[in-house]
């Protein structure tokens, strides 16, 4: 019986000992960085990491860059200074914050690349994303379905509108797009009027909708006077919305079908283009499953030090591989945009009545 309550009491102990040396990390704060307030994602992004961050009771530091590296840079510099806990950064040109990541790095602030994979930096300890080659993929595999490459004989004129040079996710798109498409361009079933195929020559800076519709237009008036435009590969949302606008402006609609268009972000004005007829497709990369994991990987980091990842082998950022936690990506058309974006609560159905 004493052997029992002296077991007992070094077990109480051993809990109070445990207890005492666990972290406490109530109200501490997390920077997050966002890149802009310009598209709709990276403000739900933002607002879904801020609020779940908040309902575990740590205190949020939330900015939007304004699509500008020095703010980007300013803002991450004045976090580290104000002693936020852990970072989050979704960068707009991740070797540009090499210096100040070191700063970070020096202050023991780990720090969370966030869907855009930080390049050139030593100092980042997580990654958190989504597959983004596979996002390319579907998107690649949509317009093969769409036009039976498989089987028509062709050839079919498409066009490609690639994401922003400074963006690592942009690779991954391109080159998952291109791991289906490539040997229809090599057998001359998928042709460019313009001849612009490469990333590089197809890129859109910034992902600008204007950059869009601008080499839209221009495309339209030099090689589609008269030839028939069958397909668009693009790459998100804020580019597809770009041609949209041009297609609109030259005439396309009722009588004059819009080309297969892809997209990725479901954007609200990108849903309703796609009830329209106007987008074919956009890949649906759910921010809220994204910011869930993001705040889960922070819970652990502050409590544990370290967090569960499901990748070690594949997002090499030229320093080493980064530990990553990837995310998966569905697809949405006019035939499955209800269950996937209504159903789910991500959007009401009133916002496409």
């Amino acid at each position: 019986m004493k052997k029992s309550i002296a077991i007992f009491v070094c077990f109480v102990m051993f809990l109070a000992i445990f207890a005492g040396c666990a972290k406490d990390n109530s109200g501490a704060t997390i920077g997050v960085v966002m890149p802009s307030k310009n598209l709709q994602r990276w403000n739900q992004d933002g607002e879904n990491i801020k609020k779940q961050l908040q309902a575990k009771g740590y205190d949020v530091d939330l900015r939007f860059s304004n699509d500008s590296i020095e703010e980007q840079i300013e803002q991450i510099d004045d976090m580290i200074d104000n002693k936020v806990k852990i970072l989050v950064i979704a960068s707009i040109d991740g070797p540009a914050l090499k210096d100040v990541l070191q700063k970070a790095a020096d202050k023991k602030i780990k720090v969370i690349s966030y869907d855009r994979l930080i390049l050139d930096s030593p100092n980042i300890d997580y990654y958190a994303t989504f597959n983004n080659f596979d996002v390319g993929v579907m998107q690649g595999e949509f317009i093969e379905s769409a036009l039976n490459l498989a089987n028509a004989a062709g050839p079919f004129n498409i066009e490609i509108f690639s994401g922003s040079e400074d963006d690592n996710n942009s690779v991954d798109f391109y080159g998952g797009a291109m791991s289906i498409l490539q040997k229809y361009f090599d057998s001359g079933k998928l042709v460019t009027q313009s001849g612009k195929t490469s990333k590089a020559d197809t890129s859109i800076a910034g992902w600008k909708t204007e950059s869009a519709e601008a080499r839209m237009n221009e495309l339209l008036k030099s090689h589609y006077q008269d030839a028939k435009l069958d397909a668009v590969l693009s790459a998100n949302d804020s580019l597809a919305l770009g041609v949209i606008f041009a297609l609109r402006a030259a005439g396309y609609g009722p009588g004059k079908p819009f080309p297969i268009l892809t997209g990725q972000d479901c954007d609200k004005e990108n849903v309703k283009a796609m009830l329209a007829g106007e987008q074919s497709m956009s890949v649906f990369k759910d921010t809220r499953s994204l910011a869930a994991r993001t705040v889960e990987m922070i819970d652990d980091l502050l409590v544990h030090d370290t967090t569960t990842v499901n990748d070690t082998t594949t997002y090499d950022n030229g320093y080493k591989i980064v530990p990553t936690y990837v995310c998966t990506p569905v697809f949405a058309d006019k035939d499955n945009y209800k269950q996937i974006l209504i159903d789910s609560g991500y959007y009401n159905e009133a916002d496409f009545s």
